[in-house]
């Protein structure tokens, strides 16, 4: 197999490769770049400091007109677009650590500007002819443009192929006729650029119309819905849009034409590090209120910080946010080393960085206690800000489903071709030697992780064990369950949490081991330590996993539900 396999780490360790060439060396950025990105966090921090109340813009549900404009003033609106088209020309890992710096002062903030750059104007970044990048990039960087991505309708969320938007092609063949609406769209208030998708018709006869995606102005007639009323990020613009007859020319489709879905999912892919990388902020703006709080609050006579269950949960959000932080920072560095598919790698982050963003959530509310369920505290509104990212931009449920079905793919795939060539002996034997080899690798010793320090030996041999069971399991339910394992979600589930804690290791392995080549054991003391905890944390998780693949009550649990749907509640009362 080779070392390369699919340009993926993920994809690779489903196929037992270990493709330690990127791991190490841990990413970072140019000494130049991080210069310069640490000079414009400066700025940034002294802007909100003196212009932003998060509090009022919660109250307000609104972002002032001034913040924004001043938002512009500061670069913030093009930080990955190009020099030669107006902008900053960030690399991932620096665009991530401003959007970090941003999630740690506002939400709605974050992802207004996540929005507009992360998912909004980077169709036409990724896609984009260079006429259209000529004519959009300029003002988008400014700011003097806002950007904003449609593609939720009322039916279609997760399943983008629902999508009934339809654009017509014109008689004179100049234009597409655009009709039909999204829901939900961030900035779909105040946006003056779109990327669109919309099925067009198909180009063979009795074929599905396909998905295609369009740069749309607002000026060609677009309508907005009112404000939603939200639970959190309550001054991001979030509203409906309207499309009735709106003309769009043809040089304004992005990409091919019928070719719309794999934009979408390209964005998405790209997008969801920003928002994983927003959560660590976040998380850091929680974990120091956390900390300033156990220090003052007191009971029995002394601070809460000294108690063991409190230690514990400071301890464990610690591990939780180094451990995302540095599988952001290495995913970011493989886009940045020019890794072509980074869709695994970019899905795990932001379903880790969501879901750790509410633990902490939770727990520094829970250590506030009172006074964090109070209006004039910080504390519930962190919480409210918190609850959207496990639902936005692919629900962790379906990114869940898609880790899970895309790892296997490649080991599927490779099964199928071996069931082939079983048949034709002759012509596949190159292929069945291939796959005897890897077989006899499996059985006569695993896959080693050489380029790991020696000081997290233990946490290496826990990765390569776990990286086997990976391998076996996933072999095991394609060869039982065969096409139908896309109907399998309680094995996908499985799947991909051991996927995600095994990438989660992988990337804590990569960062503790460049911390302890520079400054030596005692001066990556405190990585090392929470390397050693979230692997712990891990492999706990990874043998309960491992052991409910054969052992579960899957098929209980779904007669259970069944039951319930036909009951349409709870069905019992003492009375």
């Amino acid at each position: 197999m080779p070392r390369n396999i699919e340009q993926s780490f993920m994809k690779a360790l489903f196929h037992g490769v270990i493709a330690e060439e990127m791991l190490f060396p841990f990413p970072e950025m140019s000494s130049d770049e991080r210069e310069n990105v640490s000079l414009l966090l400066d700025s940034v921090r002294r802007f909100f400091g003196a212009n932003v109340d998060s509090a009022k813009i919660d109250r307000a549900c609104r972002i002032p007109p001034e913040v924004l404009s001043g938002l512009k003033d500061l670069g913030l609106m093009g930080l990955q677009i190009p020099a030669q088209h107006g902008g900053a020309g960030l690399s991932s890992m620096a665009y991530a650590r401003v959007m970090q710096e941003v999630g740690s002062l506002d939400a709605s903030i974050a992802v207004t500007l996540g929005a507009h750059q992360s998912i909004g104007l980077k169709g036409i970044l990724l896609f984009g002819t260079e006429e259209q990048k000529q004519r959009y990039l300029p003002r988008l960087a400014t700011g003097e443009h806002m950007a904003a991505f449609a593609l939720t309708e009322p039916g279609a969320g997760s399943d983008a192929a629902a999508v009934k938007t339809r654009a017509e092609l014109s008689p004179d063949g100049k234009h597409y006729v655009l009709n039909g609406s999204k829901i939900w769209i961030t900035n779909g208030g105040f946006a003056d650029v779109f990327t669109v998708f919309a099925r067009t018709s198909a180009l063979e006869e009795g074929k599905k119309p396909r998905l295609t995606a369009f740069i749309v102005d607002r000026s060609a007639g677009v309508k907005s819905g009112p404000e939603e009323h939200k639970l959190g990020i309550r001054g991001s613009s979030t509203t409906e849009l309207f499309f009735e007859d709106v003309r769009v020319p043809v040089e304004n489709v992005l990409g091919e034409a019928g070719k719309g879905f794999r934009v979408a999912m390209e964005v998405l892919n790209s997008g969801r590090l920003g928002l994983a990388a927003g959560s660590i902020g976040a998380c850091q703006t929680l974990v120091r209120m956390a900390i300033d709080r156990v220090q003052e609050r007191r009971a029995f006579g002394r601070h809460i910080g000294g108690f063991g269950l409190i230690k514990d949960k400071i301890a464990t959000m610690l591990a939780q946010i180094y451990a995302l932080e540095s599988m952001t920072y290495l995913a970011a560095g493989l886009i940045d080393a020019g890794v072509v598919d980074y869709s695994l790698e970019s899905a795990i982050c932001k379903i880790v960085g969501s879901e750790t963003l509410w633990s902490v959530a939770n727990e520094t509310l829970q250590i506030a206690a009172g006074i964090g369920y109070m209006q004039d505290y910080p504390y519930e509104q962190l919480l409210r800000d918190a609850r959207i990212n496990l639902i936005f931009e692919g629900t962790n449920e379906i990114l869940r489903a898609f880790v899970a079905l895309s790892g296997m793919s490649g080991p599927g795939r490779a099964l199928e071709d071996v069931a082939r060539a079983m048949r034709e002996p002759i012509k596949g034997f190159g292929l069945l030697s291939d796959f005897a080899i890897r077989k006899a690798r499996t059985v006569l010793g695993r896959e080693r992780m050489t380029r790991t320090h020696p000081l997290l030996s233990r946490e290496a041999v826990l990765f390569e064990e776990h990286t086997g069971q990976l391998v076996s399991i996933t072999e095991a339910v394609l060869r039982k369950h065969g096409r139908d394992i896309a109907e399998m979600q309680y094995v996908q589930k499985r799947v991909a949490e051991i996927a995600m804690d095994l990438f989660g290791i992988a990337a804590c392995l990569a960062r503790t081991t460049r911390a302890i080549e520079r400054r030596g054991e005692e001066g990556a003391r405190r990585e090392i330590d929470l390397t050693s905890i979230y692997t712990g944390m891990a492999q706990r998780r990874l043998k309960q996993l491992v052991a409910d693949v054969q052992d579960n009550d899957d098929e209980l649990r779904k007669a259970v539900a069944v039951r319930a749907y036909a009951d349409r509640a709870y069905p019992f009362d003492v009375l």
